[in-house]
């Protein structure tokens, strides 16, 4: 218990602040680890600031991510090719209406079921902050589940951290992030809690709930502690 406790104190210190606002200003509407998904969604008029274009390989052109995100990935990229591996931008910041637009289509092919396991609801989509990005390989740029077990992306869930990027949806984390596997999908957290994150193993929902207890001191509560 003490261990655990230890732990979570580690991770909350490693937002650089001792107090409530250091958690704050991390997990709210702007902050690295701010949460959408089918629980916490944004407003259809919500537009992420400072967008640029990475200078990486792209199949699309016009693909954008939030200035520190970008700097990341063209890290993330440079690395990869240092190593044998061509990777290549597929989606990255998508609006309320184009996310819109990505689902209805889906849901008119497979319908509504399935598709919200695979896509995610306008306002749901973390591709709407702007701190995410699906990635392919070179020339096999279409996104399915044969990423994960190419050299390319095995290098990219064993490498992201560094960069500040986590693998966002693990098969085995379905039940709690609501989506099915996606080894393509990478979320920018920045490199101490992508690395914490990595380490731990558990998803961001999962992470920042951490967070929030030993923040609130609610997990301390729970155990008469």
């Amino acid at each position: 218990m003490a261990a655990k406790l230890l732990s979570l104190l580690a991770i909350f210190l490693s937002l650089g602040q001792a107090s409530l606002s250091g958690y704050v200003q991390q997990t709210h509407l702007g902050g690295l680890l701010y949460l959408v998904n089918k629980d916490y969604a944004l407003t259809a008029d919500f537009v992420p600031t400072d967008l640029v274009r990475p200078n990486v390989a792209s199949e699309l052109s016009g693909i954008t991510l939030k200035y520190d995100a970008a700097q990341a990935l063209e890290q993330l990229f440079a690395a990869a090719k240092r190593e044998g591996h061509a990777l290549v931008t597929v989606s990255g910041y998508r609006s309320f209406s184009k996310q819109r637009a990505i689902y209805a289509r889906k849901a008119a092919s497979v319908g509504e079921k399935k598709a919200s396991l695979i896509v995610a609801l306008p306002g749901t989509s973390e591709h709407q902050l702007g701190l995410a990005m699906d990635i392919g390989r070179k020339g096999h740029s279409h996104l399915n589940y044969d990423f994960g077990s190419s050299h390319e992306g095995r290098w990219v869930a064993q490498n992201a951290h560094r960069f500040g990027f986590i693998i966002r949806y693990k098969a085995e984390w379905t039940a709690i992030t609501g989506y099915a596997y996606e080894p393509w999908h990478i979320r920018y957290v920045g490199p101490e809690h992508a690395k914490r994150i990595f380490e731990m193993d558990i998803p961001l929902e999962s992470y920042v709930e951490q967070l929030s207890l030993a923040t609130f001191g609610e997990y301390i509560a729970k155990d008469g502690f």
